[in-house]
């Protein structure tokens, strides 16, 4: 049965194969072939009837779509594969691998929490794409002056690449003594930003957690294990990345 015609970076993407940027690569350098003939950037496909290829290697269109919150523990790679043979996400989720299967919004080594994983790689670049301002909240535990870096995190924090601001942040005393709890939710997810903004303020974080992604809350997942998305968070999802 025929399903929706689409550009053939999206379909590359929704399958997982790689994001829409790096899909137009594979297509501008001949590697993709659309029923045998190679394809052109903005050419329409059906990837449910139109047999893809790249590099010779069939492209099979997901008949249904994965989608699992992990709460990922502190000190594992959000990749597929670490040349230092460190542990990494798709090792704690081991044979619920999906095909084509990809995490939404990458975390550092140290940093813990809410991380999302599909097959639906059109939906997940939408979603960390910077247009969609897609909300992340996070709690950082700090060493410092929080409560004025809180007002400066409202205002505005300068770094090398731009203006960084929270969208909400609130701060209280943590667990240990001298150290805050701040939570704050940021519109973008830029390459440690919340670390970056905390240093550029002079505080000094010694832990980390994205309690949410978007419509997604890490609520009491342990540490180390998955749930799938409910029926509402992936209705929510749905919306955010409806074009």
């Amino acid at each position: 049965m025929a399903g929706d015609p689409m550009r053939i970076q999206r379909a590359l993407a929704r399958a997982g194969v790689a994001s829409r940027r790096s899909a137009e690569a594979l297509v501008a350098a001949g590697r993709v072939r659309i029923n045998g003939k190679v394809a052109i950037i903005g050419v329409s496909c059906d990837p449910s009837v139109d047999h893809i290829t790249v590099d010779g290697k069939p492209v099979e269109a997901p008949t249904t779509f994965t989608w699992m919150a992990l709460n990922k523990p502190a000190g594992v790679i959000t990749s597929r594969k670490d040349p230092e043979g460190r542990q990494t996400v798709f090792d704690l989720i081991g044979g619920r691998d999906a095909p084509g299967l990809t995490y939404v919004g990458r975390l550092d080594f140290l940093t813990e929490g809410v991380l999302l994983l599909t097959n639906d790689g059109d939906a997940a670049h939408r979603l960390t794409h910077p247009s969609r301002e897609v909300a992340r909240t996070y709690v950082a535990n700090v060493k410092g002056n929080a409560v004025a870096a809180a007002t400066e995190m409202r205002r505005g924090v300068k770094l090398d690449d731009g203006m960084a601001r929270a969208t909400d942040v609130s701060v209280q005393p943590a667990e240990q003594p001298r150290t805050w709890s701040i939570e704050l939710t940021l519109a973008e997810g830029r390459h440690h930003e919340v670390r970056r903004m905390c240093q550029a303020l002079g505080l000094e974080v010694f832990r980390l957690v994205r309690t949410h992604y978007g419509p997604v809350s890490l609520g009491d997942l342990k540490s180390g294990t998955t749930r799938s998305l409910t029926a509402r968070e992936r209705a929510m999802i749905d919306a955010i990345t409806l074009e």
